[in-house]
């Protein structure tokens, strides 16, 4: 039997090559905060990613990406649904512009929001007048930044995995007299679970580090908007690049937790998934 050939190099030298350009694109910069990060003490360490104002950057970063990502958990579920199942005019379209935050500066998204959602603003008015609200400038605002650039995750990760599901799986389900609510849940779910965690830990984890979108509509008061991303940018802006990198370590450290947590939930869904199936 005649040995099919590859079109791609042998083993070896293919993996040489890509442990060549993940050295050079990711490796080598990531251990870069680590060389920095080593002039300092382990005491000053802690202090210096510890401090107050630096914690509530943490705090401030975290929550509002998390609720921002659970947001897009839900319209990016509708619109994947509604881009597969339906078709309308305007489909293509929608369709493209969903993946405007990918390719919009974030600078230009941050001012667009901002414009938008301060008090003189169409909406941020519109919300202030009839029931005080203030978006811009506060935590709402960077919440709403975060759903801008975190939703195309969502509806990237889910609009695949809908376009395989078999619709005859769904019409057995409608015969044998499940209504719509029971075979969302036990036929049309379980199936999109998997690509619902990974689109959610994408957008949370691109959320956190963002920067662009989020200072100009932040405000950046200290221990209430100030972002972590800020924080560094403070202490480069003061050549402090140790403090800088110390806290820059962290949020690596916290999005690494992030995509292996996703990775092991994955693996536990897919594995009960594939066992139900």
């Amino acid at each position: 039997m005649k040995k099919r050939r590859s079109v791609i190099p042998g083993f070896g030298i293919s993996l040489g090559i890509t442990i060549t350009i993940l050295s050079l694109v990711v490796l080598i910069p990531l251990c870069s905060l680590v060389v920095f990060s080593a002039k300092l003490s382990f005491s000053e360490f802690v202090y210096t990613v510890t401090r107050p104002r630096v914690l509530s950057g943490y705090f401030v970063s975290i929550s509002t990406a998390f609720i921002a990502s659970l947001i897009n958990v839900v319209m990016g579920l509708i619109l994947a649904f509604v881009l597969v199942r339906y078709d309308f005019k305007g489909k293509r379209f929608i369709d493209g512009i969903i993946e405007l935050p990918f390719a919009l500066p974030t600078a230009v998204a941050g001012i667009s929001l901002t414009h938008l959602t301060t008090t003189n603003g169409w909406v941020g008015s519109l919300f202030y007048n009839l029931f005080g609200i203030k978006i811009a400038y506060t935590r709402i605002g960077i919440t709403i930044a975060l759903i801008f650039i975190g939703i195309p995750f969502v509806v990237r990760s889910v609009q695949p995995v809908l376009e395989k599901i078999d619709i005859q799986y769904e019409e057995a389900a409608f015969i044998l007299g499940a209504d719509s609510k029971t075979t969302f849940f036990k036929v049309i779910f379980p199936e999109i679970l998997p690509a619902i965690i990974s689109g959610f830990t994408l957008a949370f984890a691109r959320s956190i580090g963002e920067y662009g979108s989020v200072v100009f509509i932040a405000g950046n008061t200290p221990y209430e908007t100030e972002i972590a991303p800020l924080l560094i940018m403070s202490e480069l802006q003061e050549y402090d690049y140790s403090a800088a990198t110390s806290i820059a370590l962290v949020m690596l450290a916290i999005a690494v937790v992030i995509l292996s947590v996703n990775a092991i939930v994955q693996s536990i869904v897919s594995r009960r998934v594939n066992g139900l199936a």
